[in-house]
């Protein structure tokens, strides 16, 4: 299930064992705060948590111990482990006889970001799984329309979206910049330009800005753009580096024969953003992206090896982009 599904699910009662497993550190600590509220009680005495690297082979019998120990004077005993990636091996002598049968008494929550690899715990019969990977820039307006409405701030929908897109959907960022501005309106209605001005723009969603500012030849909008993240965000290696990859990625994706899908899995894009890459990479043609992509890495050379400052070297990459001088 999405975690805007977890609520509702808890509501009907508690799972035998939660896999919060995905990139937003939000969702994975609210989901876990949800569980505990619903169905933890006395946490001095029902509550466990493990640190899942710990837990290797034999040691698995310390998690398997604390999930059968029975409650105090309290419906539920809740275990917490996290960042358990356990093997198939591990799974198959220690685990399987606990997930199959498991105690009625006890809920196991696991958290994971899925950084590594292990047995398929999702695919489990008795997991519930919460997907707390990033939320697409629809729900998280939501999200941040409803909770300013709550705090008696009115907005638009575009408005919303902005601060989705500026947080790059992380829900961490969306609800600090959120709350920042609930307490600085208090009430009313929040405008677009303050939007623009309080929330601050990820890094990463600043090269988007840049980047697409290369694929429309705004020239203006670019050194608009760089100025700003070299004041905010890093040096020009920084930047060089975000247009590296964003060259590449165009070059990758032309050169691809597989589907959107397939791409975004693979160079962790939204299917959308990948679509859109591939008309722009279209329009830029093969020859100019591969042109592109050599001299951005070789002018990054030139700079780790002292040939160039780092300033020299956005300069001419700037030229070789919209005056193809260089």
């Amino acid at each position: 299930m999405k975690y805007t599904e977890l609520k509702s699910s808890i509501s009907e009662g508690a799972s035998n064992i939660y896999l919060l497993e995905g990139d937003d550190a939000y969702f994975r600590m609210k989901g876990e705060e949800q569980i505990k509220n619903a169905f933890l009680e006395m946490p001095e005495l029902n509550y466990t948590a493990f640190d899942g690297e710990s837990l290797k082979g034999s040691n698995l019998s310390s998690l398997v111990s604390a999930v059968k120990n029975c409650p105090f004077m309290a419906e539920k005993r809740i275990v917490k482990v996290s960042e358990f990636y356990p093997t198939e091996a591990e799974y198959e002598n220690h685990l399987k006889s606990l997930f199959e049968d498991f105690p009625s008494s006890s809920v196991l929550i696991i958290v994971n970001t899925g950084a590594k690899k292990g047995v398929d715990l999702k695919r489990k019969k008795a997991v519930t799984f919460v997907d707390c990977n990033r939320a697409d820039t629809d729900t998280v307006a939501k999200w941040a329309y409803i909770t300013l409405r709550r705090a008696g701030v009115n907005t638009s929908t575009a408005c919303c979206e902005s601060i989705a897109e500026y947080c790059l959907c992380n829900m961490a960022r969306v609800s600090v910049e959120v709350q920042k501005l609930i307490d600085y309106k208090k009430e009313g209605t929040l405008t677009q330009e303050e939007v623009n001005d309080l929330v601050f723009k990820d890094a990463d969603y600043r090269i988007y800005e840049l980047t697409n500012a290369v694929a429309s030849k705004n020239f203006t909008k670019f050194c608009e753009v760089a100025d700003e993240l070299q004041k905010k965000a890093g040096d020009e290696i920084f930047l060089l580096n975000g247009l590296f990859n964003y060259f590449k990625n165009l070059l990758t994706i032309l050169l691809s024969r597989d589907s959107d899908a397939e791409l975004s899995k693979l160079l962790k894009m939204k299917e959308y953003g990948v679509k859109r890459s591939r008309e722009q990479a279209e329009r830029i043609g093969r020859a100019r992206l591969e042109n592109l992509v050599n001299y951005v890495y070789s002018s990054i050379s030139d700079v780790k090896c002292g040939r160039i400052t780092p300033q020299s070297a956005l300069q001419t990459v700037q030229n070789s982009i919209f005056f193809d001088i260089g």
